[in-house]
């Protein structure tokens, strides 16, 4: 029997988002703003930049990982 394929080992659904852009984002100059959704707890917040983006992007790795753990 093999192993669970390359995909699921380096894509864990613990890691899975969506990145919903609102109709006047414009990436290529910075302007970004939209919705994100981590797909595992369905836990979603809006971002009105880059920054914002990834603090939600890092709170939910950092509760994940937490939650692997045992101390979250």
């Amino acid at each position: 029997m093999h192993g669970p394929p390359e995909d699921v080992r380096t894509l864990p659904m613990r890691r899975a988002f969506v990145v919903q852009l609102h109709a006047e984002a414009d990436v290529a100059h910075g302007r970004l703003s939209g919705r994100v959704e981590h797909v595992l707890s369905g836990q979603a917040a809006r971002f009105q930049n880059l920054d914002e983006l990834l603090a939600f992007l890092s709170r939910m790795l950092q509760t994940a990982s937490q939650g692997e753990d045992g101390t979250g």
